[in-house]
């Protein structure tokens, strides 16, 4: 069984797919088996992960809303990163109309994924910007949420929002569902701001913020213009080596929390 866990914030631009595609790629590199589900509009972990979205003849807009489509006929290889792909594109933008009148609407992903998760060790889902029956649809399959999050003032009040968005589905639809961590990118630690931030994260946060910290980095932001995770962009940066470092503390956190549950 896989573990499922959604990368979700609320605010836009915060490194969210960024995490999505290098996560997938770094557990993918310890050999573990990945699918990533692109359940954004804007399809930019598709072309993140080198699968040319317009190329695709099925997305995760035709699996959620077409019964007849099956996982076998949309998943995709990124051949680059050694994961699967549930592609996404601009079409997935109009499932929130046709999804709203469909019965048991909050649970189509979890239904489709339920049918696969014993390919997988991990399946992860890069979340839109926004609470959105698409978002709603992730967080009633998923194990656990991972937040990236900058270290600005903005982003802790983005941060409250999305754990109250959580509260809600754990008391409505999934109570199994928490933050598994909050992981900080975009760092520059000569930023005294952003060290203030980060101080007031970990005194609010404690053992939830995840030690890892992702620094801001050039080939971060040019890898997704060549298709391809920053790992297999340029191995030698920074941010190639704090996302194989992520992939190990993620991989380190899951056993530490199985290990807990079978002691209960």
């Amino acid at each position: 069984m896989a573990y499922i866990f959604c990368i979700a914030n609320q605010k836009g631009g915060v490194g969210k797919t960024t995490t999505a595609v290098n996560t997938a790629a770094a557990l993918a590199k310890k050999r573990k088996k990945v699918l990533l589900v692109d359940l954004d509009a804007q399809g930019n972990a598709t072309t993140g992960s080198g699968v040319e979205k317009s190329e695709c003849e099925f997305t995760i807009y035709d699996l959620v809303v077409n019964k007849k489509i099956k996982f076998d006929q949309v998943v995709q290889k990124s051949e680059v990163g050694g994961y699967d792909v549930l592609p996404s594109n601009r079409e997935l933008s109009a499932a929130e109309l046709e999804i709203a009148e469909m019965k048991d609407r909050d649970n189509l992903l979890k239904n489709i994924l339920a049918k696969v998760e014993d390919r997988y060790d991990f399946i992860l889902i890069d979340c839109p910007p926004s609470l959105s029956l698409i978002t709603v649809n992730a967080l009633c399959c998923a194990m656990g949420v991972i937040v990236p999050m900058q270290c600005e003032y903005y982003a802790m009040e983005g941060l409250s929002d999305l754990v109250e968005t959580i509260n809600r589905v754990v008391a409505n639809k999934n109570p199994n569902l928490k933050v598994i961590g909050v992981l900080r990118v975009m760092y520059s630690p000569r930023i005294s701001l952003q060290n203030l931030v980060s101080n007031e994260l970990i005194q609010t946060f404690g053992a939830v913020v995840f030690d890892t910290v992702i620094p801001r980095n050039v080939s971060l932001a040019e890898a997704p213009s060549f298709g391809k995770p920053v790992m297999y962009y340029k191995k030698t940066s920074t941010g190639a080596k704090a996302y194989l470092d992520f992939g190990r503390e993620l991989i380190r956190r899951v056993k530490d929390e199985v290990q807990a549950a079978q002691k209960e």
